[in-house]
């Protein structure tokens, strides 16, 4: 899959596709449809599939101090659109100017001209131009005009419940990883780079790689079952406190990762941490060996979740 993030258009090549617009953020299910149908749309026509998204969130940037909400990261939404099978994929530099294009505009300067679209589809939800004043309808009309055709894809329901960001986020926040997965149909996995830390894991006999939130989601604080895939492609099970350490000072936000049966210097590489189980909240021990002892009692009950 080609790559094309900030860019002003596209390649030749690439023009006259079928796009799948929206931010994608997770790529939960309800998302694959609305890049299915694009996909499915781009095979039976011999055209390019190629996936529209957005950098930053427009909730960012305009309201630059909302608490982290990310679900994936941009590369990550792009490693899954290429397993998706998206022939392209451009992220859109979301800036002031972009968001005070008109409906007509936007859809002019960018989905006719600068990306030369055939065709386009998007959820029911999708809103577009200043104000979010484009509708998926209008969006039709437009597409009539320019030369392209333009379809919505009804949200996907899960039970009695559409499936949305919202809900995978508010399952996180409760400490229900599980639930998460099963919408997006992966586990939530935080990437990240191992940095420097204290030390303290080595002198509890747990070294821990130590990955810092970002723009991520805060999912419960608490201890996880996880599986940790390293740079070689390995997946490694592991045990993982999120949240603050209680029991040092001062307080510290990190994804601090312990890999069973795993020797290695991980500094400076990037690691993709699934959570996949909720242990247990974090506390605050009576010492340092009633906290040694705790993570022994962690590690067994991981090994377990995660052997079933």
């Amino acid at each position: 899959m080609e790559r094309f993030i900030h860019a002003e258009s596209l390649p030749a090549h690439l023009r006259g596709g079928v796009a799948a617009l929206g931010n994608f953020d997770g790529f939960h299910r309800g998302h694959q449809a609305v890049v299915g149908r694009a996909l499915e749309r781009a095979r039976a026509e011999g055209r390019p599939a190629l996936v529209v998204t957005f950098d930053p969130h427009p909730a960012r940037l305009f309201k630059p101090d909302l608490p982290p909400f990310g679900l994936t990261t941009i590369p990550q939404r792009l490693d899954l659109f290429e397993g998706f099978g998206v022939d392209g994929a451009l992220v859109l530099n979301f800036d002031h100017a972009l968001a005070a294009l008109t409906g007509d505009e936007f859809v002019l300067e960018w989905l006719a001209l600068r990306l030369g679209l055939a065709g386009a589809v998007t959820g029911e939800d999708f809103t577009y131009g200043k104000g979010r004043s484009g509708s998926v309808e209008e969006l039709a009309r437009l597409g009539e005009v320019h030369g392209f055709a333009a379809e919505a894809i009804a949200p996907i329901a899960d039970g009695d419940e559409v499936i949305s960001s919202s809900r995978i986020r508010e399952a996180l926040k409760a400490g229900d990883p599980q639930a998460a997965a099963a919408l997006l149909t992966r586990p939530f996995t935080v990437r990240g780079r191992v940095e420097h830390g204290d030390k303290l894991g080595r002198t509890l006999d747990f070294p821990t790689a130590n990955i810092a939130l970002g723009d991520y989601l805060r999912p419960a604080y608490g201890v996880y079952a996880v599986r940790v895939r390293l740079v070689d492609g390995r997946l490694v099970d592991g045990v993982a406190n999120l949240g603050i350490r209680p029991m040092f000072e001062p307080p510290k936000e990190l994804l601090e990762v312990y890999l069973f049966d795993f020797s290695g210097d991980l500094y400076g590489q990037e690691l993709d941490v699934e959570l996949h189980h909720f242990l247990r909240p974090e506390w605050k021990l009576d010492g340092l060996d009633a906290l040694k002892a705790q993570i022994a009692r962690d590690c067994d009950e991981a090994r377990a979740r995660l052997a079933r």
